[in-house]
């Protein structure tokens, strides 16, 4: 299987993704999937839900909000409550709702800013209960991802029966569809041009900070909807891993790991890249030889029909490298699946697989990230694939060179082990007045 990475733009010359098909082939994936449980219906305030249920999209600033909400009864077609004149735009440009039909202008209780006595909750649980009462199922339980006690309270007071609905949407949203595949494709295409740039731009001297903001522009430029976060970590910052940028200056000799999270289209990256600045110790270098062991070790078991079992077995236990507990190293050696979220099924950490495993099966896409800290004590190595399970196997879509250790901001061209000086270099190598080697590139 070959994921192709079509470009962006829709043509009338090539077949590309089909957007009139990924809208419908998840509906249909979530209905088939709410027919298979004891649910009566599903309601959700979590923003990507929504999406996959509705294909509405009212802008990132909404994430967190919890201000829109979305129904799918029974044997019924979605309805979603939307902000303001939200609601009015998917009526005029979002023919799949069939206008006021099934979108519908609606507030939940903005996170609490609204006052508790202004009825708020209520009227959301009116409007909820009305539409289960016309579809024939107000007996019947319903399944809720996220919601506030607010909201939970006036759904109870109306003789709903509320239960957990996040296992049923994460269990449709586990195989992917092939355009959505080519959508998370597309998305790791752009963090492939991003660490191109970074690499260009990696060397003593620039802060973390810099680093983030050049890979945000790169995106934001390539057309992504949403940078969610770019995590770059160097030096002594490696480990431990504290899973945020900071303003520290990088060094000659540091390690420097980033991980580029954004969102094409709603579909996410999560992808680890790993780079030594200026030169590359021995212990550097003896812990990326190893985290990529455990990187290929993985990947070459995953195959439909393998588990999660399987793949976390060969990753080293939590004590191996410096942790007391499964839980104390969570997400060092790590697996999650990637789609309109940036964790979806299937996990995989030795915290939960072995004893609880889950089957592997073609259309799975997920990332797998592998830690090893350098002996040096501060040193560390990380790095993180996305794969996609296919029928033999599975394919690798995060492109950007991995299988060793790269050095970034070398300003020497080195020549049997030696470093010389700039002016040596170019009288023995023939690098021109600006110190570019043969290949272009600045040494």
């Amino acid at each position: 299987m070959a994921i192709r990475t079509y470009g962006p733009n829709a043509v009338d010359w090539e077949q590309r993704i089909d957007l009139e098909r990924l809208r419908t082939d998840r509906l249909r994936r979530l209905n088939e999937t709410l027919e298979r449980s004891e649910l009566g219906a599903l309601l959700t305030f979590d923003f990507a839900n929504i999406r996959y249920t509705t294909a509405t999209h009212i802008g990132t600033w909404a994430m967190d909000k919890l201000i829109r909400f979305a129904l799918l009864p029974r044997g019924g077609e979605p309805i979603v409550w939307d902000f303001g004149s939200a609601a009015r735009h998917h009526q005029l440009y979002n023919p799949w709702l069939d206008g006021e039909k099934r979108a519908r202008a609606g507030i939940s209780t903005l996170r609490g800013a609204f006052h508790p006595e202004a009825g708020i909750a209520e009227e959301v649980a009116r409007k909820v209960a009305a539409e289960l009462a016309e579809h024939g199922l107000a007996g019947e339980p319903v399944g809720v991802d996220l919601v506030e006690m607010p909201i939970l309270m006036a759904l109870q007071e109306k003789g709903l029966t509320i239960v957990d609905g996040q296992q049923t949407f994460l269990e449709a949203r586990k195989i992917k569809t092939p355009d959505e595949i080519s959508l998370l494709a597309q998305a790791c295409s752009m963090v492939d041009a991003a660490y191109e740039e970074l690499y260009g731009f990696l060397r003593p001297g620039v802060r973390e900070n810099e680093c983030v903001g050049l890979v945000s522009k790169v995106l934001y430029e390539l057309g992504s909807e949403y940078v969610e976060g770019v995590n770059a970590i160097s030096g002594e910052r490696c480990s431990p891993h504290p899973h945020v940028y900071s303003d520290r200056i990088i060094r000659p000799g540091d390690p420097a790991f980033f991980d580029i999270l954004h969102s094409h289209m709603g579909y996410r990256t999560c992808y680890y890249r790993c780079f030594a600045v200026g030169s590359a110790s021995v212990a550097m270098r003896d812990a990326y030889i190893r985290c990529r062991e455990y990187m290929d070790q993985a990947i070459a078991l995953v195959r439909p029909g393998a588990t999660t079992a399987d793949i976390v077995s060969v990753w080293p236990r939590a004590e191996e490298f410096g942790f007391a507990n499964e839980e104390a190293a969570f997400a060092l050696q790590y697996g999650h699946g990637v789609g309109l979220s940036i964790w979806e099924k299937p996990i995989f950490s030795r915290l939960v697989s072995l004893d609880h495993p889950e089957t592997l099966e073609e259309g799975m896409l997920f990332a797998l990230e592998t830690y090893w800290p350098a002996d040096d004590g501060w040193s560390a190595a990380r790095i993180e694939e996305e794969v996609v399970v296919t029928a033999n196997g599975c394919e690798v879509i995060t492109k950007f060179p991995a299988e060793e250790l790269l050095v970034a901001g070398r300003k020497y061209w080195t020549a049997g082990g030696a470093l010389n000086t700039l002016r040596e270099a170019q009288s023995h190598l023939n690098t021109d007045k600006n110190g570019a080697g043969p290949d272009g590139r600045v040494y």
